[in-house]
């Protein structure tokens, strides 16, 4: 009996599991070797420094206690070197050594902050958090309770409180994505179920994208997007962009003349193209899709008009909703070929955001939690903070002071003057 058992445990031990622990242990191990590294050249670089006895100002001096950290690939186990710094400050402060790898506190990797915010947004209730972290990073995953969750949404808060009030004093921004986002959670009340979060994300003079505001809105109405422009405004930023994208359904463009109305507009493609296609029986759909591909493709602006003309004329008599849909928007779709070719693959659509948010959009089944307002807005700021670290900058980014000083650009060339 006792062989079976044996037997039966070590089947259970399948190679995923192997070779987490394999991952886990190399982890562990390098991150043992990067803090001794880390003490030993912070220590080496102040060798020469002694007292009047000529003793060293700063030693080593044993480590401090064991503690956890929460990563991707479970809890690592570490012990930190401790530093003896005797020299003092100008203030007769005893100065201290402060790890860049493992700064005071830390108990969870920036991972694990992605993480809280995407699990909430899919719909994970907070009394359900420790199970599902488990899940995810196996049955080790302590410090990281419903208590816990509902500190980091608190400390979160504060922290958008905050963002969302700063100076926007000095700011410059080339483009502007922007996007009114659903998410699967079921708020409280039947009115709240209507809440939409909206987001602007901007690309600054030198070609750096930023989340430039994430605000509570209400079914992306024209007044929602309204309040938030003039918010940016009254915060100091005078000047709107050269040019905005977005969805055509959004209430941003009532809003955005009555603000900023020199902005131009660049309906995003892919929104386009999937309303349009919805409009047109499946059998029909491939070779329509290829048609339009065809438009924002096209090397000139003349060649897209003659594209566009083409499946007009294509879809009209039988189709007359989906040559509708298209047609309507026409200036605004081929806006982008007023810009430098190299900016075109990132303003033809709203891509930018939509990438962000992919794995959290609203489903058609929301989940049985029920979430506040507030808590759904922390989250996206939260986790849209983080991937702000990962987003690139444009193509081509030394030509956006050109864009601002309004040269002219014809079919994404620059146009030389006569």
């Amino acid at each position: 009996m006792e062989q079976i058992t044996a037997k039966t445990e070590t089947l259970a031990i399948g190679p995923r599991d192997i070779l987490g622990e394999i991952l886990k242990t190399g982890a562990q191990q390098m991150l043992a070797q990067a803090v001794e590294a880390e003490v030993a050249a912070y220590i080496a670089d102040h060798a020469e420094l002694r007292d009047d006895s000529g003793h060293r100002l700063v030693v080593r001096n044993g480590h401090k206690d064991e503690r956890e950290i929460q990563t991707g690939v479970g809890a690592l186990k570490v012990k930190q070197p401790r530093v003896d710094d005797r020299r003092v400050d100008e203030n007769g402060q005893r100065k201290q050594f402060v790890s860049n790898i493992l700064p005071p506190y830390l108990r969870r990797t920036r991972s694990i902050d992605e993480l809280i915010p995407w699990l909430y947004l899919r719909g994970i209730s907070t009394g359900d958090f420790s199970e599902a972290l488990k899940a995810l990073l196996g049955p080790d995953a302590p410090g990281l309770s419903a208590t816990s969750v509902v500190r980091m949404k608190e400390i979160w808060e504060k922290e958008w409180n905050e963002w969302s009030q700063r100076s926007l004093a000095g700011k410059r921004y080339v483009y502007f994505w922007a996007d009114g986002i659903h998410f699967n959670i079921r708020l409280e009340d039947q009115d709240n179920n209507r809440q939409c979060i909206l987001v602007i994300m901007g690309a600054t003079a030198d070609g750096t994208k930023e989340l430039v505001a994430i605000a509570d809105g209400y079914r992306e109405s024209e007044q929602s997007w309204k309040d938030l422009l003039l918010s940016m405004k009254a915060r100091g930023l005078e000047e709107g962009p050269e040019l905005a994208v977005g969805d055509g359904a959004l209430g941003f463009w009532k809003a955005l003349p009555q603000v900023y109305s020199k902005t131009k507009e660049q309906r995003c493609w892919v929104h386009k193209t999937a309303n349009v296609l919805n409009k047109l029986p499946k059998g029909q759909q491939p070779a329509a899709k290829d048609k339009l591909h065809q438009i924002w493709m096209a090397a000139t602006k003349a060649e897209a008009n003659r594209a566009f003309d083409l499946f007009i004329d294509t879809y009209q008599a039988k189709y007359p909703q989906a040559a509708e849909c298209l047609k309507k928007d026409r200036a605004r779709l081929l806006a982008f070929y007023d810009f430098p070719a190299e900016h075109w693959q990132h303003i033809r659509t709203s891509n930018p955001i939509e990438s962000t948010f992919a794995t959290v959009r609203l489903r058609t089944v929301r989940t049985k939690g029920s979430g506040s307002r507030k808590a759904c807005l922390t989250m996206v700021f939260k986790l849209a903070q983080c991937a702000e670290q990962h987003w690139r900058k444009l193509n081509g980014s030394n030509l956006l002071a050109e864009v601002i000083q309004g040269v002219r650009f014809v079919d994404g060339i620059k146009e030389l003057a006569a």
